[in-house]
């Protein structure tokens, strides 16, 4: 039978596959059996607590069980799931939870701090149930075994919404993306065949599952039936273990996190023969940390490209355009050709016609895939997704003659200096060539004479002490004259969001304090 929506993940394999493991996470093991009277019973309390179909229910906690229990359990009864970034301010918790209008709130035990900062702003959860122990809310175990494990039955349609992920919040305030279970099974069915999943798999998690790279990525093992691994907060030298001792075959990890696997001194006697592939995205990966990853764990290696508001990859490139020494090496700076059922196109931004090939625009993207919409916010959709069903990107970037689809930047991080359009994305991808430099950003700054000019913010590698000469002579070797920084400046680390982006935003505004607009 096929997964068509998130409750059949526990419907169906736990009809098929009761006895097989679905979620290990550190000492526990939960069986696909045990996913479904699980669910049941959650999906069981949320009615009990008068939770309507499409009604929210928000989660704030670590990766754990318990994300995929409320997750199941509340696809069960037709509810949405709100999973909260755990690293936001407690203002930022408050007001995503009220923006979604959910009812009920489930909080992790860690998280109580910020649940006492923001309890009285909560205007409309009416109950509060907490992953631990809490003196006047009740706990998530002791609320489920209050509850039947006889499947509720509840069923819900493809165009209803399953998963409502927030987005970064870059710009602006955050913002719901609706993601029904026609975009999700059209994505997670598409994946865990084309990566090779089988119910026999073992898929890492790692990821944070408030985001598609880590939610969806979940899914995507789930949907194979086969065993998730759930890790509970990135570690590199606890994920190196836990690939070793699991028998890991599937994993999806950010460029950071791959970075600094290659580094810890313990990943030269890990064993990783297991590994089957690695899927990597959500942010630019240099040659050389792509070159150490394809020699530290000996696998295939799959670079994804997309957007939550696509639900998660519309673009891969597969481990056969994956080697550093062969004709087709350039490739290796591509996301790959669009994934099965994906249009791309690459718009003009001043035109708004289609731009040539190997010329620079933004990436327009149709599939089934594209969200429904943003929660509340019709103009904001009416913006992104077209009438004909074009979903704005928001992304540049170009398609070459063979159909490998190219990033430079975000269009809103586009840096125009004396008329000219500048991608940072190129100027830091030159710079991560430079053996001094062991992480970079460039944003734009203020200029009398040219409007703005790129500035680099460079993290030195160990041992390392370049100039600021040095770093833009090497620069000027390999870009034209105007892309290159006409200043840099010496960080301890760049400020990163939970998908590996680094926030432009909070990097620029230091320089643009006490202007009106952002650009010059």
């Amino acid at each position: 039978m096929a997964i068509s929506c998130i409750s059949d993940l526990a419907r169906v394999h736990g009809a098929q596959r009761r006895d097989r493991v679905a979620l290990r996470a550190r000492d526990r093991v939960i069986t696909y059996g045990d996913l479904d009277e699980r669910t049941s019973r959650v999906g069981n309390a949320l009615l009990a607590e008068g939770v309507e179909q499409q009604g929210r229910v928000a989660f704030l906690d670590k990766n754990g069980p318990e994300y995929f229990d409320v997750l199941i359990g509340g696809a069960k009864v037709n509810a949405v799931d709100v999973a909260v970034n755990w690293r936001l301010a407690p203002p930022e918790v408050a007001y995503i939870v009220n923006d979604s209008q959910a009812t009920v709130f489930v909080v992790g035990e860690e998280f109580l701090p910020v649940l006492d900062a923001i309890e009285g702003e909560l205007t409309t959860v009416k109950k509060i149930v907490v992953v631990g122990s809490h003196p006047s809310h009740e706990s998530f175990e002791d609320w489920i075994a209050r509850h039947d494990g006889t499947d509720p039955g509840l069923q819900a349609g493809p165009h209803d919404v399953a998963l409502q992920f927030y987005s970064s919040g870059t710009t602006g305030l955050p913002k719901g993306v609706m993601l029904t279970n026609a975009n999700l099974f059209t994505a997670m069915d598409g994946l865990s065949k084309q990566l090779g999943f089988t119910p026999d798999s073992v898929n890492l998690v790692a990821m944070p599952l408030f985001h598609i790279g880590g939610g969806g990525w979940a899914c995507v093992g789930l949907t194979a039936g086969c065993e998730d691994v759930i890790v509970r907060e990135i570690d590199p030298v606890v994920i190196a273990r836990i690939i070793e001792e699991r028998g890991v075959t599937h994993a999806f990890l950010v460029p950071a996190v791959l970075q600094f696997m290659c580094m810890i001194p313990e990943i030269a006697h890990t064993d990783f023969s297991k590994l089957e592939m690695i899927a990597y995205g959500a942010s630019p990966i240099s040659t050389q940390v792509l070159e150490d990853s394809l020699r530290v764990f000996g696998c295939g290696f799959v670079q994804l490209y997309g957007l939550t508001e696509t639900t998660g990859a519309v673009t891969g490139l597969f481990p056969d355009d994956h080697d550093p020494s062969g004709p087709n090496a350039h490739r290796l700076r591509s996301a790959g050709k669009p994934l099965a059922g994906v249009e791309i196109r690459i718009v003009d931004a001043t035109t708004g016609v289609d731009a040539d090939v190997n010329e620079v625009g933004e990436i327009w993207i149709r599939t089934v895939q594209n969200m429904k919409g943003y929660w509340n916010l019709d103009e904001e959709t009416a913006k992104t997704i077209l009438a004909d069903g074009w979903l704005r990107s928001g992304d540049a970037g170009y398609l070459d003659a063979d159909g490998y689809l190219y990033i430079h930047d975000r269009v809103k991080d586009m840096i125009v200096s004396g008329g000219e359009n500048i991608y940072p994305a190129e100027i830091e991808n030159v710079l991560m060539a430079h053996p001094a430099v062991a992480d970079a950003a460039v944003i734009g700054v203020p200029s009398d004479r040219w409007g703005e000019t790129p500035k680099a913010l460079i993290v030195r590698a160990a041992g390392a002490d370049p100039t600021e000469h040095e770093i833009i002579a090497f620069c000027r070797e390999r870009l034209a004259k105007f892309k290159c920084p006409t200043s840099v400046e010496w960080v301890e680390e760049l400020p990163r969001n939970p998908s590996g982006k680094i926030l432009k935003k909070d990097l620029r505004a230091p320089y643009w304090e006490g202007r009106s607009r952002l650009v010059n």
